[in-house]
């Protein structure tokens, strides 16, 4: 989460859940026809502190209510509201569950005009269950230094390094004492594990002491401790100038550094290759880029949602002069850009980790917040006699048969991501989601051939249930036809309850 820094001239999410969408397209400057600026939260107006905490405060909430439990949230800030973002989160996450609180050097440049120079932002850290995450501890950091593996493979099992066996702290920290193979000390582990591992051919002896193997391919599969002193991961000017290469000219001011992103996803998701990251403030979509690299590099499946309100773009910008009108626009062109930059330069990865290059998933859904796509959804109780003369055609004006298919699927909890197939039938096109979890049919005049190719297409999958979704305005009044198709249904096996008409 990398939220605005509250300098009393940036946007703040000002919430009022009263109006809902309505209130969301005046605080988008969709419905501003004057272009007026988006608010600000100036210091003089006595809530400074306050009208940013409210901002976050609820979006902190359903962080923690979104996290699986072995899941983790870090959080960028400055100086002007650390203090305060520390307190709100030890409330929400428990402060035991607060791993650390990072020091980022973001800057390299110095301020003159202040008595100190302000170079680095706080990354608040957070667990969601620190005891989980304690479990799975030795999987968490960043990638082992493999640089002084300097021995041949002379073994026939790798290469490898020579570690020490020696118990460091002697009989203080319990460390077992005796002789082997002449050497004679303090060591780390017991004589018949010791006896063990020189049975494996592990153990060695230079002049007067003894070593293990450590072998190159364990280590790629550890994790070095990480401090909170981050001075490499990646300056804003640098990200600045990356961004603007990648776009051909300037589109966001201050974009967080790639290194920095995928520094944090692989920290806590290393181990994990199809874990899902979610951005509620992207940006210029740094997340989704740097998501997408792991995935290049190591060959995962790992997901990205990011969150962004389409805020108006400044006419005065560069960014509006290249042609973006708000930040969604940005992100969205970003994420295009650098999926195919990542198939060039992760070429030979892409080839190793996947079957084929186009199994690399650089592909992505846009969705935007907006009233229900069906009528009866949107019911207008003042204008009832009207909204009752529209009700041969329940979908809203201006909506595709994919934008109800959408809406339908969340009202169903399924994943927006969930692939969807089309096939026809008497002209009449058939939506099929998740190979046969949900088939949907809005077109009219619907006839029993649609509801006999939709179990021939379950029974290809060997689906044993499914929900089947029509449109009531489908059957045009024709009472018959529409029990007849319900009635194939359930001889075909289908519940009443997973057959439904809107």
């Amino acid at each position: 989460m990398d939220p605005p820094y509250n300098t009393g001239n940036d946007f703040v999410y000002k919430d009022n859940f009263k109006d809902g969408l309505q209130n969301y397209l005046v605080q988008t400057g969709q419905v501003d026809s004057e272009g007026n600026q988006l608010s600000t939260n100036f210091e003089s107006n006595g809530r400074f502190h306050t009208d940013w905490l409210n901002m976050m405060y609820p979006r902190l909430k359903l962080a923690r209510n979104l996290l699986t439990d072995d899941g983790a949230i870090f959080i960028s800030i400055d100086d002007s509201e650390e203090a305060n973002l520390v307190k709100i989160c030890d409330e929400i996450f428990g402060e035991k569950n607060r791993v650390g609180l990072i020091c980022h050097k973001s800057r390299a440049s110095v301020s003159n005009d202040k008595i100190i120079s302000p170079n680095h932002n706080r990354i608040l850290f957070y667990a969601k269950n620190i005891e989980i995450l304690n479990e799975k501890r030795q999987l968490i950091g960043e990638d082992p230094d493999l640089s002084n593996f300097e021995y041949d493979d002379n073994d026939g099992k790798g290469p490898y390094r020579l570690t020490p066996v020696d118990g460091p702290g002697g009989a203080k920290k319990g460390n077992p004492y005796y002789e082997f193979l002449g050497v004679q000390g303090y060591f780390r582990y017991s004589k018949g594990t010791m006896e063990e591992k020189y049975s494996q051919g592990l153990i060695v002896k230079k002049s007067n002491s003894l070593y293990q193997k450590y072998y190159m391919e364990k280590a790629k599969n550890t994790r070095k401790t990480v401090t909170t002193w981050w001075d490499d991961g990646g300056l804003t000017s640098t990200a600045t100038t990356k961004l603007k290469k990648l776009m051909g000219g300037s589109s966001f001011d201050t974009p967080k550094p790639i290194e920095l992103i995928e520094r944090m996803i692989k920290m806590i998701a290393f181990d994990d290759k199809s874990a899902i990251v979610l951005d509620f403030f992207s940006g210029s979509s740094t997340t989704a880029h740097s998501v997408m690299k792991i995935n290049a590099m190591d060959g995962g499946q790992r997901k990205f949602i990011m969150v962004q309100l389409p805020e108006v773009i400044n006419e005065k910008s560069e960014a509006y002069e290249n042609g973006y009108r708000t930040i969604s626009e940005i992100g969205q062109k970003r994420i295009i850009l650098a999926g195919e930059e990542l198939k060039k330069e992760f070429k030979k990865e892409i080839e190793e980790n996947y079957n084929d290059i186009n199994e690399f998933d650089i592909g992505f859904k846009v969705f935007s917040l907006d009233s229900s796509n069906i009528r009866e959804w949107n019911v207008d109780f003042e204008n009832l006699e009207k909204e009752l003369d529209l009700y041969d055609t329940p979908f809203v004006e201006g909506r595709t048969e994919l934008d109800v298919v959408y809406e339908i699927m969340l009202k169903y909890g399924l994943e927006l991501t969930y692939p969807i197939h089309t096939f026809e039938v008497d002209g009449k096109n058939v939506y099929d989601i998740a190979f046969g979890n949900l088939f949907i049919c809005l077109a009219k005049n619907i006839s029993t051939n649609i509801p006999k190719a939709i179990i021939a297409k379950r029974d290809e999958y060997g689906t044993e249930t499914s929900s089947v979704v029509f449109s009531d305005a489908g059957f045009a009044g024709n009472d018959s036809e529409k029990l007849n198709c319900i009635e194939l249904l359930k001889d075909a096996g289908y519940p009443e309850d997973n057959l439904l008409t809107i």
